[in-house]
């Protein structure tokens, strides 16, 4: 039996590419060690606990500050991590046009009173003219119509100092307003607390609708970490349970942590941790926790994994 060439090649230029192939897969079929973690995972601090990841905010929370009107900003008086009181400025927009509207209010407020001035004497006068024709020994000396006259001149000028008077008013409520306004324009910090941040410079526009805030403040003399528990846990953690906070990347790093409230409406899950096999169609109860913040070196909007005491799995509810 005649074997063709072309049928010799064929057959070795498959049996070449078996055993490549099987060369390849023996070459990769290698065990590679386990990568060591950047961190060691914390150990568990209680017997049973449920963990979640915590963002911390100000013990106020985070307080976002606008502003009321819109305008340029004149002048900023803090910076990024200042310590403010209660009723301190912030910063002030252009004061100028409601300035020039006080000026206005005040001059109208000054005519009405010089008015008024005016319009007593004239009225004094009408009353002294009106008195004399009654104190006259004879009444017969002045005719009935002169009195009536006068009477109505008193009347009339008595009429006038009234209107003046409530223009008066008007103008000083004007005036009031004016004032008002121009205190508006300088935002005031509404607690004392620390600026988290800070996104406004002098000449810029401000906005009342704006998307950011101009300016984020919060009472940072205690933290507080609010924690995501999913709902199919949310029953083993009980109100006053202890907690630990840990800080991403040192599980040396950690603190105690008291049990401040529970947020009671359970929400969709905002906070992701990027793990692979995270769930985001799960529904979260928020718990708050509080420490000092001298306790860790963390700031305002950061993650931390929390580890709170919690019912045994098997264990009952009541």
């Amino acid at each position: 039996m005649n074997i063709r060439p072309s049928t010799m090649i064929v057959g070795a230029l498959a049996l070449t590419g078996f055993l490549t192939m099987v060369a390849i897969v023996a070459a990769g079929d290698k065990s590679y060690p386990v990568a060591a973690p950047v961190a060691a995972p914390p150990a568990k601090p209680f017997p049973s606990v449920v963990s979640g990841a915590g963002l911390i905010e100000a013990a106020s929370e985070n307080i976002a500050v606008g502003t009321p009107l819109p305008g340029v900003v004149e002048r900023v008086f803090v910076k990024a991590g200042q310590q403010v009181k209660a009723g301190e400025p912030l910063f002030a927009l252009d004061q100028r046009q409601v300035d020039a509207e006080i000026a206005t209010r005040a001059a109208a407020v000054e005519v009405a009173r010089a008015r008024i001035s005016e319009l007593q004497a004239l009225e004094r006068e009408a009353q002294d003219q009106l008195t004399k024709v009654r104190d006259l020994p004879d009444a017969r000396a002045v005719s009935r119509e002169e009195v009536v006259r006068r009477e109505i001149a008193v009347q009339a000028a008595s009429a006038r100092v009234r209107a003046t008077q409530a223009a008066l008013g008007q103008a000083q409520a004007e005036l009031a307003a004016a004032h008002t306004e121009k205190s508006r324009l300088t935002v005031r910090a509404p607690m004392a607390g620390e600026v988290l941040q800070l996104k406004l410079r002098a000449g810029e526009f401000a906005s009342p609708d704006g998307p950011s805030p101009l300016l984020v403040l919060g009472d940072t003399r205690m933290l507080h970490v609010r924690v995501d528990v999913d709902e199919n846990d949310a029953w083993r953690v009980k109100p006053g349970a202890r907690a630990v906070a840990y800080v991403r990347g040192s599980s040396e790093l950690s603190t105690p942590a008291q049990f401040v409230r529970f947020e009671p409406l359970v929400i969709p899950k905002r906070s992701l941790t990027g793990n692979s096999a995270e769930r985001v169609d799960t529904r979260v109860l928020q718990v708050v926790f509080a420490f000092p913040r001298e306790k860790l070196p963390v700031y305002v909007g950061q993650q931390m994994d929390v580890m709170i005491e919690a019912q045994p799995v098997g264990g009952k509810t009541g």
